[in-house]
């Protein structure tokens, strides 16, 4: 029994979908990697030591990730360090 009523994709639909899944997943490539980029340390001040008369270190500071990580600075970060995107938490 032929079922003529079932709708048939066609090839050109078939083409713009796969089209429309690969952009989707270039868009969502392309935002985890901007996630990933972050500040250089000698772009923003950074020193191992905080020597700040204000006391200011990033163990105190909104953009620390513990144990040893910054949202916005690349690279391992000091808990008793410091630098230039220093924001208190609040």
């Amino acid at each position: 029994m032929n079922n003529d009523d079932t709708p048939k994709a066609s090839r050109r639909s078939i083409l713009r979908a796969g089209a429309a899944i690969v952009a989707a997943g270039a868009v969502v490539k392309h935002a985890a990697a901007e996630e990933t980029q972050k500040i250089e340390k000698s772009l923003v001040g950074y020193v191992d030591k905080s020597t700040n008369p204000d006391g200011q270190h990033c163990s105190i500071c909104a953009n620390f990730q513990p144990p040893a990580a910054c949202a916005i600075v690349a690279g391992s970060i000091n808990p008793n360090g410091w630098c230039g995107a220093f924001a208190p938490k609040t």
